[in-house]
């Protein structure tokens, strides 16, 4: 089952079209399906959280979201075209996909963060420190923290370089999937602001949150998606 709910801080003066459409989507797994004929739509300006019980897909709606996953019906509209017409690579720079357990290269954080530059993608924007390390200060860290090497990270401090590695790309659309499940309260919060930073940056952007946390969803949503039974 899927519903929305609305707090009363949304507005409902709306843009021409959504940035993200997403209709009557199925997925199936084995001999079950998951969820079934899932319509909701994305606007400029959202902050939406997805919630419902363990085991209700909120990760693989996500992921299908992001065209990670494929279903078995239904389509993902991004900018008014297909997600099936477009270039992957180039649509999930736009539409971008962040774990609770990021995946890391060998090698510096620095080292990581310039990484995504070398895929044709990304051909288009360039590398600049400035704002990574005016980043940096929100959590505490110096320029210092660049020359660390990945394996000396913990796992709060691997979310962080996860998130500035992403945010530097400028995406219209996170979808963020538990990102803070496994961090301290505190930098937890500084991750919370990093995105409301972010989204604030831009009117056009907008961000899709799968959360547990009752408290958290209040702060960083307008919009709820929840998923499961009734």
């Amino acid at each position: 089952m899927v519903k929305e709910r609305l707090s009363s801080s949304v507005a409902f003066g709306r843009a021409i079209a959504p940035l993200l459409s997403i209709q009557r989507l199925s997925r199936r797994i084995q001999s079950g399906w998951i969820w079934q004929d899932i319509d909701f739509e994305v606007w400029a300006g959202d902050r939406i959280a997805v919630v419902g019980p363990s085991g209700g897909g909120k990760s693989l709606l996500l992921r299908a979201i992001a065209g990670l996953d494929s279903v078995q019906a239904g389509q993902i509209v991004f900018d008014g075209k297909p997600l099936t017409q477009w270039f992957l690579p180039r649509y999930r720079t736009q539409v971008l996909y962040l774990h609770q357990r990021p995946a890391l290269l060998e090698g510096t954080v620095e080292m990581n963060l310039r990484s995504v530059y070398q895929f044709a993608a990304h051909q288009d924007k360039t590398y600049d420190r400035q704002p990574i390390l005016n980043d940096l200060k929100q959590f505490g860290r110096t320029d210092a923290f660049l020359e660390r090497p990945i394996a000396a990270l913990s796992g709060g401090e691997a979310q962080i370089v996860a998130f500035l590695r992403a945010l530097q790309l400028a995406p219209d659309v996170l979808l963020l999937d538990e990102p803070t499940a496994s961090l301290d309260a505190e930098t937890a919060t500084q991750l919370e602001a990093l995105v409301e930073r972010w989204h604030a940056t831009n009117p056009h952007r907008a961000y899709l949150w799968v959360s547990h946390d009752p408290q958290q969803v209040a702060r960083i949503s307008d919009r709820q998606i929840y998923l499961g039974k009734p």
